[in-house]
């Protein structure tokens, strides 16, 4: 994930130079690979493990920029002003379990031109060629966020209608590369009313794309399941920044606020534009992940010696909600972190932002148990023995 520094300031007001971000980064668990200075700016390459996709975006990465240094986050004004829908627009989801939420954005009298010079510099400094002032801004949402979004040429769709399910059957899909598909039945799509016009949360068709002839729009921001989106994608082999956020998993909570930056800039871009109010399908709304943690548990597991005040500031600057409980805090895990599931993931985390340098070097402390072996145990180490003797190695992997 490349990230530039002047973009990175917008969210967080921090003076550290460069190098100084990229250690404390590298530090605290988000390795950079690589900083480099381009007219102006500085962009740094920061790798991004498979269990941090909240860290594929500007501001995912200002927030933990934001914790370490104890600045707090700025965020971006979503306020749109929207119409009425004049027509019946219906969102229907079918697999649930593979979409559990699907936003849209009907924008009418939008004008398809080139991007503005300092929209299109910042795609290219990370990667991604502009294409148009609409692609380029759901494209920039994307870096920005971490959410991908998609635009279709409303005039081109039929039946007032999209719908989210699977293929159904085997089939032929053309995608915005111009290459042919062979799409299979449990391939999640997205379809108008009478066809199919994108797979799902990799990439959308030539049959409903923005050319410069569109005059109205609408904007598609989901929430997918990870395993059905990494399936399509490695089979048909075909990697976008949409399927590569997806597999890893997005905020869904974050799914409307998306949608109103992208309308938000295009009205900003095109003064002429008219949003209507946001169509939001949301079956199974996010429950978040409770927590509770015990302070002696932090010291028992990394030899430091904490204050609750000292965890709860920790915890709150990386966007956890705490309150107090006997001996105990409850943490609300963020929506965003669904990588945090018990409380040993919140003792790394108050071990990595207080620092790893901090951690004593020492044996831990091991309490002895007289109990009988584990039968189930027992049994497993006389197979591992039995294999090693026939010749057999045992292999440990990180997965």
């Amino acid at each position: 994930m490349k990230a530039s520094i002047n973009w990175l300031k917008e969210f967080v007001a921090f003076s550290n130079p460069p190098e100084e971000i990229a250690e404390m980064l590298t530090m605290t668990g988000l390795e950079v690979e690589d900083v480099e200075g381009r007219d102006g700016d500085t962009i740094i390459e920061v790798n991004v493990t498979p269990n941090r996709g909240d860290c594929l975006s500007i501001i995912g990465i200002a927030r933990e920029i934001s914790a370490i240094l104890s600045i707090p986050l700025k965020e971006h004004s979503l306020h749109i002003e929207t119409h009425p829908l004049y027509i019946p627009f219906n969102v229907n989801i079918e697999n649930p379990e593979l979409c559990n939420r699907y936003a849209a954005c009907i924008v009418e009298g939008v004008e398809v031109r080139p991007s503005p010079d300092w929209l299109a510099r910042r795609l290219e400094e990370h990667d991604i060629r502009p294409v148009n002032n609409i692609v380029d801004i759901t494209n920039y949402v994307l870096l920005e966020m971490g959410q991908p979004l998609h635009a279709f040429d409303l005039d081109r769709l039929s039946g007032d209608m999209i719908s989210v399910r699977r293929a159904g059957k085997e089939m032929e899909f053309i995608t915005l590369d111009g290459v042919k598909r062979d799409i299979k039945e449990n391939d999640l799509m997205i379809w108008d009313g009478s066809k199919p016009i994108a797979i799902a949360g990799v990439m959308g068709g030539m049959n409903s794309e923005v050319t410069n002839s569109t005059k109205n729009i609408i904007i598609e921001s989901a929430a997918f399941c990870p395993t059905s989106i990494r399936k399509t994608a490695r089979r048909l082999k075909l990697k976008t920044e949409a399927s590569y956020r997806f597999e890893r998993g997005i905020d869904i909570e974050a799914v409307t606020r998306a949608l109103k930056r992208a309308v938000y800039m295009i009205t900003m871009d095109v003064g002429t534009s008219k949003p209507y109010e946001l169509i939001d399908v949301y079956p199974l709304p996010y429950n978040p992940t409770i927590i509770d943690l015990s302070l002696n548990r932090i010291k028992d597991k990394i030899g430091i010696d904490v204050i609750e005040d000292e965890v709860e500031d920790i915890l709150l600057r990386l966007g956890f909600k705490t309150k107090n409980i006997p001996n105990k805090l409850r943490v609300i895990v963020p929506s965003y972190r669904g990588d945090v599931l018990e409380e040993i993931d919140l003792i790394e985390e108050v071990a990595r932002i207080k620092g790893y340098g901090n951690i004593r070097s020492e044996m831990p402390l091991i309490k002895l148990s007289f109990e009988p072996p584990d039968k189930k145990e027992q049994f497993i180490g006389e197979i591992k023995q039995c294999m090693s003797m026939l010749g057999y190695s045992e292999v440990i992997n990180y997965s």
